[in-house]
């Protein structure tokens, strides 16, 4: 039997939409923008992720602080705006910018772990194995899969539960990451304005070095007129 390790007190530690199983179990799945995780049995835990920031950080946290969690199976839907899939992927293989919290290669709208400090991240990538199902809601292939995660059990992580706190976890909010959900309108909105806004920058430095280059021209013809005079003058003495 694989070797297990006591999960962190009151696992899971962050509060959420999501159904509890035997803590001791290898597996977790995040089931996306799917509500399937009813129909299925054998993981520790279960249930959907809809953003790529708050959701996100919510699953890493639950996960970290039950050191027997060795596969983390990405099913269900993925969420269009959000694409919080691909970045649970990105995040696992990639990590995040250790300054502005970003995840590498993310293409959601708004994919940053500004809660999760590196060790928690680097905790993320070393601790799991991920598996992508992606845009898959057959139950079927969902549990097998489950079932294949189980047999190959490779026992807890080496270190033991790590606790990280989330901001906006609170008692009031039974809804977990719905507190902060963003519809994919919205998302794919706020990604075009800071898209324009890059691009406005970039115009705006643009503009500057003309506006530069041309005064450097004026300043450069005027001192060539001035040169010019002062020689002429000085011929005609």
């Amino acid at each position: 039997m694989a070797d297990k390790k006591p999960t962190a007190d009151n696992w899971p530690v962050i509060s959420g939409d999501y159904i509890v199983g035997d803590p001791e179990s290898p597996v977790a799945v995040t089931t996306l923008a799917s509500h399937i995780e009813a129909e299925l049995s054998g993981a520790a835990i279960a249930g959907p992720c809809k953003t790529e920031n708050l959701g996100i950080e919510k699953v890493v946290a639950n996960i970290i602080s039950n050191p027997n969690i060795r596969f983390l199976i990405l099913a269900g839907a993925e969420v269009q705006g959000h694409i919080t899939g691909q970045s649970f992927m990105a995040l696992h293989e990639n990590g995040a910018d250790p300054d502005k919290k970003k995840i590498i290669g993310a293409t959601g709208a708004i994919p940053f772990v500004e809660n999760v400090p590196l060790e928690g991240v680097e905790r993320f990538q070393q601790q799991l194995e991920i598996v992508d199902l992606i845009d898959t809601e057959d139950v079927g292939a969902i549990q097998s899969k489950i079932n294949e995660c189980v047999e190959k059990d490779p026992g807890a992580f080496e270190e033991d539960a790590m606790v990280i706190s989330v901001e906006g976890d609170d008692d009031e909010a039974d809804d977990g990451e719905e507190m902060k959900v963003v519809s994919p309108e919205t998302a794919l909105i706020e990604a075009r304005i800071r898209n324009i806004n890059t691009k406005i920058d970039m115009v705006g430095a643009v503009q500057r070095n003309m506006a530069g280059n041309y005064a450097g021209k004026v300043q450069g013809i005027m001192i060539g007129l001035i040169f010019t005079l002062v020689i002429g003058f000085l011929f005609l003495i």
